[in-house]
């Protein structure tokens, strides 16, 4: 990947991440700001990993496919392709942020129908249902993710997992207990 290439991979990542935090520090002003700058900078690598291996993911799933034929290197970006995803943040806005998202991941992944068709031989269809495919897959895979982590970093799962280690040891001491005078 060259490296003006490899520059708006990570901003376009940025942006993204910048987009997804800035709705948290509005709704939570008491999030310090070296909380912010750790969540915005593995944000960052995240989005841009899936950003870099959308193209890959999709010409992987178009060679799956049974009229495939690899003519050789899997498509990559270039800087005209991945230029829009800068604009990323755009999710950040309330109502219109997502929509707008939607109609410019859909154009940069129409962007990429032709040069996954090209390289893996399928038909045009085919390839933007892989590259389709693809991006669904590594956003849903992406968002379970964060919401597993969120969830096992949330304060109430951290009480109640306190909680339940209190009850336990409660219980196991008054069993103890019991047993001893018994």
């Amino acid at each position: 990947m060259p490296p003006l290439v490899l520059a708006l991979v990570l901003l376009a990542g940025l942006s993204e991440a910048a987009g997804r935090i800035l709705p948290l520090v509005a709704r939570r002003p008491e999030v310090s700001p070296p909380v912010v700058a750790g969540l915005l900078l593995t944000g960052t690598a995240v989005e841009s990993a899936v950003v870099a291996l959308w193209p890959l993911t999709a010409y992987t799933l178009a060679e799956l496919l049974p009229g495939a034929v690899a003519s050789g290197a899997a498509p990559g970006w270039t800087a005209g392709q991945v230029a829009p995803m800068l604009l990323g943040a755009v999710i950040a806005f309330p109502l219109l942020g997502p929509a707008l998202h939607l109609m410019l991941l859909t154009g940069v992944g129409a962007g990429l129908v032709g040069p996954v068709a090209d390289a893996s031989g399928v038909g045009g269809w085919a390839a933007a249902a892989c590259v389709a495919a693809a991006g669904v897959g590594l956003a849903a895979a992406v968002e379970a993710v964060r919401r597993l982590v969120g969830r096992i970093g949330s304060p109430r799962t951290r009480t109640r997992t306190r909680t339940r280690a209190r009850t336990r040891t409660r219980t196991r001491t008054r069993t103890r207990a019991r047993r001893r005078t018994a």
